[in-house]
């Protein structure tokens, strides 16, 4: 008597998106690939936990990568919706809540004087770069190993995130002529900086990076650099840059920028100030910003810029964390998990390293520091993919990649926290 062999909701729905969506997903990291899995296609989430299609629970770790820093479905961020979806979702004209979204913002981001609403992190700094070079006149741009600024041309050149994942050191349809114009340079690394600067300081009109990078996983910066950028830029009329899609509003209040007290010109943001809806904005120097139409030359538009759905969802999960000390318990809550998985690697002698700062971790697989995107590349890849096949069957949901950050929430409690270290350490265990 033959077996029949019955499918999960999850592979059925995997084998029907590959026939009309490129591989299956409309994110490249989302194919989980590197971690020999099909996709994990999700039904729900609730607080610190996602449930997919066939029912299983997790305790979530990806955090939408990085804007629920509420946990899912906070009340106050779907009492937001509700009411806005009650008079309407988009208008193609303004709203008050544009208005208090750019409030809120320049009010706790103290470099930015004005803020533009765009709808994703791409825009946002396809954006700044385009105003950048116009401020200054200049055409060239540095950017950093391993960060990753979204798909746009000038900026894929050794990129983080999916194209680190994959192996792909830039993406093909991309023009010599926008790529030269790009310089990739080790991060936490001054001197190649200084080096290009010597050799093409008159045509550089900007350096860009996320501060503190989480597309390569988390790697935190050296004050001294971050310093020393601030310094070249000033003394070449060249413009800085600071992508916080990813940590603004999530490490601090005011960013990267105000745990290391680095004012930057101009800054993208995204994630957090969408509630979980696609989102994005820069903004900075009054004088810098005034240069986009309808005022200055500099041409950016978006039908959906500014949707009033995100920014209500934004505006509510933002004020929450201004509320009774937040950013100090997410703070605690991050160090009791790291710390807990750093009493794991110790006890055992496991060739592991955790970076971390509030919200969000990494846990590598190399016994090294990892300072730059290189120490990244020299992990143990196999290892991770056996650790997250494993911890997945135990019910932790986790970036499908060596290459991606971690997030937690204000919604993992300490319960959560003490069965995701009990979770990590049998999966260790086994697959050490």
């Amino acid at each position: 008597m033959s077996e029949t062999l019955t499918l999960s909701h999850n592979d059925i729905l995997c084998g029907r998106a590959k026939k009309v969506i490129p591989g299956g997903v409309n994110s490249p990291v989302r194919a989980c690939l590197s971690v020999d899995s099909n996709p994990v296609y999700i039904k729900s989430a609730d607080g610190a936990y996602i449930y997919d299609v066939d029912g299983n629970s997790y305790i979530d770790y990806v955090g939408g990568f990085g804007p629920h820093i509420l946990g899912h479905r906070h009340p106050k961020v779907l009492e937001a919706m509700e009411q806005t979806l009650r008079f309407g979702v988009s208008y193609g004209a303004c709203t008050k809540v544009e208005v208090e979204m750019a409030e809120f913002i320049t009010k706790n981001v103290k470099s930015m004087e004005m803020v533009r609403m765009v709808n994703s992190g791409t825009e946002a700094t396809m954006s700044s770069i385009r105003l950048a070079r116009a401020f200054t006149n200049k055409n060239k741009i540095i950017k950093f190993e391993g960060c990753y600024h979204g798909h746009y041309d000038g900026l894929l050149i050794k990129a983080g995130s999916g194209l680190t994942t994959f192996g792909i050191a830039t993406s093909l349809g991309i023009p010599e002529s926008i790529s030269n114009l790009t310089y990739s340079l080790p991060f936490n690394e001054l001197k190649p900086v200084t080096q290009v600067f010597k050799e093409a300081g008159d045509d550089i009109a900007c350096i860009i990076l996320e501060p503190i990078i989480g597309n390569a996983g988390v790697i935190l910066p050296e004050l001294p650099f971050l310093q020393g950028l601030r310094k070249l830029c000033d003394d070449n009329n060249c413009l800085l840059i600071f992508d916080e899609v990813m940590t603004g509003f999530r490490v601090a209040l005011g960013g990267a920028q105000e745990l290391y007290n680095i004012e930057p010109d101009l800054t993208c943001l995204g994630k957090i100030i969408g509630g979980g809806l696609p989102v994005g904005a820069f903004g900075g120097k009054k004088n810098i910003m005034e240069m986009l139409a309808p005022l200055g030359k500099v041409y950016q538009a978006g039908t959906l810029s500014g949707n009033p759905m995100a920014l209500a969802s934004g505006l509510a999960q933002l004020k929450v964390m201004t509320q009774d000390n937040a950013y100090e318990v997410l703070q605690q809550q991050t160090r009791k998990l790291v710390d807990g998985i750093k009493s794991i690697i110790k006890s055992h002698s496991y060739p592991l390293t955790v970076n971390h700062t509030t919200g969000m971790f990494s846990l590598f697989f190399s016994q090294n520091e990892i300072n730059s995107y290189d120490d990244a590349l020299k992990c143990d890849t196999k290892k991770f993919t056996k650790f997250w096949q494993k911890i997945k069957q135990l019910g932790l949901f986790w970036p499908p990649s060596q290459f991606e950050a971690c997030f937690i929430s204000l919604a993992h409690s300490d319960s959560d926290i003490k069965n995701t270290v009990e979770i990590i350490e049998k999966a260790l265990s086994e697959i050490m």
